[in-house]
């Protein structure tokens, strides 16, 4: 047991038995002692002194003591103002070394017999390529697995292709007006490129088509309505609705070229899912649910025919469910996207990678499966990021200005072969072992960049910035680990000493002590960033802890250490903050690298 889950124990029982109150577990605040302070874990004592009716001095100096004398690996203590401050013993921090420092799964927990867990992110349309907003979707919704599978959860991850709609037919149209037969192979263009560029075109056209008609007279509002291109795309979406075959052939054929690009795409990232929807295949069945609800009366028809919910008991307004034509919205195929998920998976939680700008629609989506009364609306989990922007500003899909994931892809590998070039990182490198070098830097810093941040705050990407082997980034922490790893290939091939007879407590390093205790923290950070859903705090995590061995390995020397007890201690000591390191960036899909 992890000795802050000790501590809190000790102190409810303590508390219970001492002065006969049953406090909440979630009052007793135990957290690593900030480095102002002389300590190893600090336990907040504010939150007992109106239950105890004592000064927090008091309390403080009160459960110090109690816990010296009953938890054997703490030493002493120390009280400053409401703060406990205590000390383990240094024996502690090396029994915990000796225990795990070969542990190549230190920090993940066994699996769970539990239901299973259905992460879904990517969810594309087929009308674009995959861009820059849809590299943090995948990038997050993957790390977000990975976190919650090295916590033991059975997860399970799934795309929902918006392979459906008004805006699919965009292109398909544009594509028929404007194509001229025009295929990936004939332009040598990957398929979703391709598409996407007949999207851009269809905007244009009809962006032209509403301010002929403003300049007629007419409202904006109206012009928007009236454009001749709107209603034939509409009257498209409907034909393909009602199985017309010339319309459907074309949805077929212009989708597979999407898909074959997405797949390239995806490949390059590193991301997998273990199950596809499309919405092609859902939407039908959101109809019925709709449907049965309207039979139910659950929800409404208004004069137009239009199908609604009204939630204002729900402290929400009416919303849409069915367009007066009987074609569908986004959520009435997140209806039937839920129902086929409970039933493939029947899943303890169905957690939703979706932006932030979508937090209205999700809130509806659960209310309105609970008003069905569906036994998995509690299940719904909105996984809500902000948006991510280049320094030159936001991206428009409609526009054509967003940032295409291939391109910048290649740009990462590119920029990180410049600078690599330019640090000597490459010596006495094939070009073939320099160009993986290339890529997996590129893509490194990539990843690394923007899983950092908090997933609910928007961010800048800067590709220059993420490149830099001095700052906060993964080629600081790639560069960390490959100089591990050759200070590991340096180490005398001759048989290690007996860990336990390498070095004594009092021998143990300020420097030492501190890495250790950084390593001591990885499987609190790991539980933290699945509770919270949260990949920036394995980042950060593994960050602090490249920054700390370097600190240490400026201060001390490994190999040329005279005493051998020291010297062994200390590579054992590398290893294990390589392991580590190795595990973190794991978590966020990143490649370490072994020579730089």
């Amino acid at each position: 047991m992890h000795i802050k889950t000790r501590i809190e124990e000790f102190l409810l029982s303590f508390i219970k038995d001492a002065f006969g109150q049953n406090i909440d577990p979630g009052s007793i605040l135990v957290q690593k002692t900030r480095k102002e302070f002389k300590g190893d874990f600090t336990v907040v004592v504010f939150p007992f002194t109106k239950l105890l009716r004592k000064p927090p001095e008091g309390i403080g100096k009160l459960l110090g003591e109690a816990l010296v004398e009953k938890l054997e690996d703490i030493e002493s203590y120390n009280v400053i103002k409401g703060f406990l401050n205590l000390n383990l013993k240094v024996d502690y921090w090396l029994d915990f070394f000796i225990e795990h420092h070969s542990d190549v799964y230190f920090g993940y927990s066994e699996p769970k017999e539990e239901r299973p867990v259905v992460v879904e992110f990517s969810s594309p349309n087929t009308n674009k390529p995959l861009h820059l907003g849809h590299i943090r979707n995948n990038l997050l919704g993957d790390s977000v697995s990975r976190v919650l599978g090295a916590n033991g959860h059975n997860v399970k991850k799934v795309n929902l292709v918006n392979d459906r709609g008004i805006h699919i037919c965009k292109s398909m149209l544009a594509w028929l007006k404007w194509g001229e037969g025009a295929t990936p192979g004939s332009t040598s263009q990957k398929g979703d490129q391709l598409v996407g560029e007949y999207y851009v075109l269809f905007e244009k056209e009809y962006i032209k088509q509403v301010s002929r008609l403003v300049e007629t007279g007419k409202s904006r509002e109206e012009a928007e309505k009236e454009a001749p291109l709107m209603a034939e795309v509409r009257e498209m979406l409907k034909k393909w609705e009602e199985g017309d075959s010339h319309t459907v052939e074309l949805w077929k054929t212009m989708n597979q070229w999407v898909y074959e690009g997405f797949d390239v795409t995806y490949d390059r990232m590193g991301i997998s899912f273990d199950k596809i929807y499309y919405e092609s295949d859902t939407y039908l069945l959101g109809k019925k649910i709709v449907e049965e609800g309207l039979k139910k009366d659950l929800f409404f028809r208004k004069p137009d025919g239009g199908a609604w919910v009204d939630l204002s008991q729900e402290g929400l307004d009416d919303k849409l469910l069915l367009r007066p034509d009987g074609t569908s919205v986004y959520i009435t195929q997140d209806l039937g996207t839920a129902e086929l998920r409970y039933k493939d998976f029947n899943p303890s939680e169905m957690i939703y990678v979706v932006g932030n700008e979508q937090n209205y629609h999700f809130e509806v989506l659960k209310k309105v499966l609970a008003k069905l009364g569906k036994p998995y609306s509690d299940a719904v989990h909105h996984l809500s990021y902000g948006m991510v922007e280049l320094p030159e500003g936001r991206m428009k899909s409609r526009e054509g200005t967003v940032v295409d994931a291939d391109d910048l892809i290649d740009l990462m590998e590119k920029t990180a072969e410049k600078i690599t070039r330019e640090l000597g990182k490459t010596e006495g490198m094939t070009k073939e072992q320099k160009q993986t070098l290339y890529k997996k830097m590129g893509l490194a810093a990539l990843k690394y960049f923007i899983l950092k941040v908090d997933p609910r705050k928007n961010m800048v990407f800067n590709p220059n910035e993420s490149i830099d082997f001095n700052g906060h980034t993964a080629p600081f922490i790639l560069y960390t680990y490959a100089r591990i790893h050759s200070v590991l290939r340096k180490a005398p091939n001759d048989k290690l000493l007996p860990l336990k007879k390498t070095i004594a407590a009092s021998q143990m390093a300020d420097k030492e002590k501190e890495l250790l205790k950084l390593l001591h923290d990885f499987p609190v950070i790991v539980n933290e960033s699945a509770e919270e859903l949260n990949p920036a705090i394995i980042a950060n995590y593994a960050y602090e802890l490249a920054r700390e061995f370097n600190q240490f390995y400026h201060d001390h020397s490994i190999l040329n250490e005279q005493d051998r007890k020291v010297s062994e201690f200390r590579l054992r000591l590398a290893s294990f903050t390589g392991i580590v390191i190795r595990s973190a960036m794991d978590l966020l899909g990143v490649d370490v690298v072994e020579r730089m």
